[in-house]
């Protein structure tokens, strides 16, 4: 069971191969496989019915009923990454399937010892993660491009949209991962107008994200998101509904701690910051840092090669070029207003989706919580990885608009 790596590029610094990165798709893993070798069979049949067998509560039995399967038949990165993300999905189910009233202490050895050897494999933490969910998460539906999820939770068309949206922002963003490449080759080969328009094309990028991520209104319904989806993303660090963490039985006897998903996860922001030498506050910094380690390892070594990289902003500073001076601050102004409306979508499907089901607790709705119990609260003030979430949003929003070069 090994992951196949992509013959590197030693003459060129920085090229995308190296560091499992696409040209066509970015950080999203290109046309990833649907289904698994025949032997994993029982781990699809689940994965595929993992919502109604979350909402009739079942779910718990049938994975006490699978076969602990050998990982040694797994062949090539693409089955590992489908892997990861069928026993991650599984895994969410199974802990979260009774809300925060019925948690459990310990995850099955059938489940945690082949989930411990796919994700040491591929150097990703043993929990659903923004890599799993939205990158390796997605399927053409047909011949016209339309996209649809591989692996499903509980929440519909709301989850579905939830998902497809964000591999969206994902999307628009590969030109300005590819301006990073652009832009860094430019300033060591004292190239101006090329570093120009790369920063130009890093601009346009962010820009395309932040009209992508206006979609999320038109496809997740914040009351959804919040009293049915949202747990399913939450992990066993920084969540007082899990104050100990989880055994991975057959993995450890004493219990792991693991952030759940967010969206500081996404290598693309973590990218853009090193570019444009965006210094964040020590907590926010130590945070986002911490997330690097939810990403494939090959995509954390891309962001650390921008970090070793030459300083683009001292660049720009020492050049003395108002034209270059003004494309560097659109790209710092257009990533703040990137990160504002992340703000305002982070207020309307969690702060007042929060208060909405604090207001309607006393009110049993079948639509609350993962299989019809309470909407959950242990999260109200934080984010899925278990930030403080508008002080962290907003500490690094600030950040960022202080990068910008006065004149």
């Amino acid at each position: 069971m090994e992951a196949n790596d992509d013959t590197e590029e030693p003459s060129l610094p920085l090229a995308l191969t190296r560091f499992q990165v696409s040209e066509e798709f970015g950080f999203l893993l290109p046309d990833p496989l649907t289904e698994l070798p025949a032997p994993y069979g029982p781990w699809m049949d689940i994965a595929h019915e993992l919502p109604q067998l979350i909402m009739s509560r079942q779910l718990r039995s049938r994975v006490h009923q699978m076969p602990q399967l050998s990982t040694q038949h797994l062949q090539g990165r693409e089955e590992l990454r489908l892997a990861h993300l069928v026993l991650s999905c599984i895994t969410m189910g199974y802990v979260w399937q009774e809300g925060e009233e019925g948690i459990v202490q310990v995850l099955p050895r059938n489940l945690a010892v082949p989930y411990w050897e796919v994700s040491q494999a591929l150097g990703l933490p043993p929990i659903l993660s923004h890599a799993d969910f939205v990158l390796a998460n997605w399927r053409r539906k047909d011949p016209n491009g339309n996209l649809d999820t591989i692996i499903t939770l509980p929440g519909g068309e709301s989850l579905r949209g939830f998902v497809l949206v964000t591999l969206l922002v994902e999307k628009a963003a590969v030109p300005g991962i590819k301006a990073i490449i652009s832009a860094l080759r430019a300033i060591l080969q004292c190239d101006e107008e090329t570093l120009h328009r790369a920063l130009q094309e890093l601009a346009g990028a962010i820009e395309a994200m932040s009209e992508a991520l206006r979609r999320m209104h038109d496809y997740v319904d914040p009351e959804v998101f919040y009293t049915v989806i949202r747990i399913f993303l939450s992990g066993w660090k920084d969540n007082p509904a899990m104050p100990h963490g989880l055994i991975y039985e057959g993995v450890s006897p004493e219990p792991l701690a693991y952030s759940g998903g967010s969206a500081a996860q996404s290598t693309v922001l973590h990218a853009f910051d090193e570019l444009l030498g965006i210094c964040h506050r020590q907590d926010s910094a130590a945070f986002l840092h911490r997330m690097r380690d939810y990403m494939p390892p090959a995509h954390r070594a891309f962001v650390e090669e921008i970090q070793r990289a030459v300083s683009l902003k001292q660049h720009v500073l020492s050049s003395g070029d108002a034209r270059l001076r003004a494309a560097f601050n659109r790209c710092v102004s257009v990533l703040t207003d990137f990160r504002s409306y992340h703000i305002a979508i982070v207020t309307k499907y969690i702060t007042i989706a929060a208060a909405k089901a604090k207001a309607g607790r006393a009110e049993p709705s079948a639509r609350a919580g993962p299989s019809g119990g309470k909407p959950p609260t242990a999260l109200e003030a934080k984010g899925t990885g278990g930030s403080h979430i508008f002080s962290f949003l907003k500490s690094i929003r600030d950040t960022t608009r202080e990068g910008m070069i006065s004149a």
